[in-house]
């Protein structure tokens, strides 16, 4: 059952990078993301599975398909909670830069938090970390013990952060302590994913998306990782809609069981452009294209790595996202 429908989830993960990956550098950030939506929202309607959609693109009256509440799947199978970012990265695709993803994580139904759209404090590490810090400390502190667990001076640390002025503070500290510090333009779930990955950053901290950081929870999960966050309302009217989404204590610290659940996530992403971790969607002559997905799950922590070559054109010349992998 689970193979199979990881098989089934890369299949629309795939779908929406091929249609967002045609707004590659064309600098319209909101077409790249429609594409996207609409290609995942079309394709779940195969998937074996009674979903909710728990994060998406919105509450009903902000969206118009993939809007939190929305039963998505066949109805004939499991009942899951999904959330959904159809495009990681939608100015990353505008702009022709690096590390958009398709991205699509699957619980049991219960299991996801239900993550309203605001800021959320985070710190994101890898395997050798996790366990080891607390949201709760200060920075400096933060830093101290990343440094003795990981058997390193406080120089050869690396921390990334998004590039935001609502760091300001944040990065000055780091400089200060000495660190060094990977600033990144955008792309709040793959700048988690990186402290899993061979790509030297060693925590993540700032703030983000509440949804995208449960996106990257269920990740982590499943790559032995941690994440813990605390939700940043603004004013009674953010915290009243936490608590309408079932959060009694907004500024509580989430843990990763919090956002995610304890039994068994499946995460999976399909590259739209080229990335560290992820290849982009590619071009391939005859009226092809070649698209490389990531599946996960927390109970086996296997990562599977899938390439797939799509015919891409009917006889008229017209997308064919639902091609064969």
């Amino acid at each position: 059952m689970e193979s199979q429908m990881a098989l089934e989830f890369v299949r629309v993960t795939e779908a929406a990078a091929l249609q967002s990956a045609q707004w590659t550098g064309r600098g319209d950030k909101n077409s790249a993301d429609e594409a996207a939506t609409v290609a995942i929202r079309t394709h779940f309607n195969a998937v074996s599975m009674d979903g909710t959609v728990v994060i998406g693109e919105g509450e009903m009256d902000e969206a118009p398909m993939l809007y939190i509440g929305e039963r998505v799947g066949n109805r004939r199978g499991p009942a899951m909670d999904i959330a959904v970012d159809p495009l990681e990265g939608t100015e990353t695709v505008a702009n022709g830069l690096n590390n958009a993803l398709s991205v699509i994580a699957a619980a049991p139904r219960g299991s996801l938090l239900h993550a309203p759209d605001m800021y959320m404090q985070k710190m994101a590490v890898g395997p050798a970390l996790a366990g080891k810090l607390s949201l709760e400390d200060p920075i400096p502190t933060t830093l101290s013990k990343a440094a003795r667990v990981l058997g390193k001076s406080l120089s050869d640390l690396t921390v990334s952060i998004l590039d935001r002025t609502r760091h300001a503070g944040i990065i000055k500290l780091l400089r200060e302590s000495g660190v060094r510090i990977k600033l990144l333009g955008h792309g709040d779930v793959m700048g988690a994913l990186e402290t899993c990955l061979d790509s030297g950053v060693d925590l993540h901290i700032g703030s983000g998306g509440a949804p995208e950081g449960v996106l990257a929870a269920a990740a982590l999960k499943c790559m032995g990782g941690e994440i813990q966050g605390r939700l940043l309302p603004h004013g009674e009217e953010e915290i009243e809609r936490c608590k309408r989404m079932g959060i009694t204590d907004p500024g509580a610290l989430l843990s990763m069981d919090d956002m995610v659940g304890r039994q068994g996530v499946m995460f999976v992403a399909t590259g739209v452009t080229p990335g560290e971790w992820l290849q982009g969607v590619r071009s391939l002559p005859g009226h092809r294209a070649e698209t490389h997905s990531v599946v996960m799950h927390s109970e086996t922590k296997t990562i599977r790595f899938v390439r797939s070559i799509h015919h891409t054109a009917d006889s008229s010349g017209t997308l064919a996202v639902a091609a064969s992998s």
